[in-house]
């Protein structure tokens, strides 16, 4: 158990438990705040892709199984002691067209996206309502509000996820046991490199797919790097009462899109959208 210490002008130490800890916002995070002395249990399917930094625990965890998710937490948390913070980050895509996007890809990202990470939530819970604090900060995405044409499952189950955290919030109340949800707009990673595209062909769509990803890969060369979601949680991490939801990116899209398409009717959203989109 590692033994707790103080952290000059940010006040005690946090244990901190991160997903997808070895790559993008996940690295972005954990090399943050274990430069700020926190303390951090970083998740990655393969250890090797985790750096080795002083106070970064390394912790062999797979979403798709339940099993790994029971094990991996309950094993960090038996050498933590406890954990002060969860961060629900790890995530993958998938690119192609909802009419065609098989139900396995699907199934796929609600068990990365939604119900593995509800179990970890629920595992955290558990132990932090019993010591009567705590903070859950789940990465959804401003995808769930502003859909990415082409990747109809990731934006099901970040808005999924989104739901699921307002629904905790209202069910906690005044609870010491805070819930954010952090929706982090295009931000430039390797997350692109990892997703998944479909291989098979359909000339229904061959020309919008191409339009769209064009669009994708020239928003996320101009998007802000990873360290400006790290330097927002780190303020959450050190917040007293920090607030159920973030929006992290370029104005544009974190804050003056998102506003205006609260007030449009449904039919200029998607007109607004294809537009964009070039479709």
């Amino acid at each position: 158990m590692v033994a707790p210490q103080a952290l000059g002008q940010t006040g005690m130490m946090k244990r901190v438990f991160i997903t997808g800890a070895s790559s993008g916002i996940g690295l972005a995070m954990a090399k943050l705040l274990v430069a700020e002395g926190h303390e951090v249990w970083g998740t990655s399917r393969n250890l090797e892709r985790l750096p080795k930094l002083p106070r970064l625990h390394a912790v062999l965890l797979d979403l798709s199984d339940r099993h790994s998710i029971d094990e991996a937490f309950n094993a960090a948390l038996a050498e933590a002691g406890y954990f002060d913070v969860l961060i629900n980050n790890a995530g993958a895509g998938h690119f192609d067209p909802a009419e065609l996007v098989p139900m396995e890809t699907i199934a796929s990202q609600f068990q990365l996206l939604v119900f593995g990470q509800i179990q970890l939530m629920q595992l955290a819970l558990h132990h932090m309502q019993a010591r009567g604090e705590g903070l859950i900060i789940n990465v959804t995405s401003l995808a769930s509000r502003l859909p990415v044409p082409f990747m109809a499952a990731y934006n099901a189950a970040k808005a999924a996820m989104a739901s699921f955290t307002m629904s905790i919030q209202l069910e906690l109340g005044n609870s010491r046991v805070h819930i954010v949800d952090l929706q982090p707009a295009d931000i430039r990673t390797e997350f692109n490199q990892g997703v998944i595209k479909s291989t098979n062909a359909n000339p229904r769509y061959e020309t919008k797919i191409a339009r769209t990803w064009e669009v994708v890969e020239r928003v996320m060369k101009n998007a802000p790097g990873p360290d400006l979601v790290a330097r927002h949680v780190l303020k959450l991490v050190n917040a007293d009462r920090p607030p159920p939801r973030v929006t992290v990116g370029d104005m544009f899209q974190s804050k003056i899109a998102p506003l205006i398409f609260r007030f449009l009717p449904q039919r200029l959203r998607l007109w607004g959208l294809k537009r964009y989109y070039s479709l």
